[in-house]
């Protein structure tokens, strides 16, 4: 599947300013593409959904200036 993630919080909860070099990778995303799953392991997630996914998971593809995630449904932690 392909996940676009959301930007990285700027700010924090107190107004504070984030430097880009102390910004966490972002662990979120809204679902933009979905295959067919496989015999064994279904799709059980939808185009625009919004899911969290492991820090390190998936590789990253940037396609017209945009970067996108494909991961595989094993690597969903949540649907939000």
């Amino acid at each position: 599947m392909v996940v676009e993630p959301k930007e990285a919080e700027t700010m924090t909860a107190g107004g504070l300013y984030i430097p880009d070099n102390a910004k966490e990778k972002p662990q979120q995303g809204v679902i933009v593409a979905v295959g067919p799953g496989s015999k064994d392991e279904p799709m059980e997630v939808k185009v625009g959904e919004t899911v969290l996914y492991g820090k390190y998971a998936g590789t990253e593809v940037t396609v017209e200036n945009k970067k996108y995630l494909i991961v595989k449904q094993s690597d969903i932690l949540a649907i939000l």
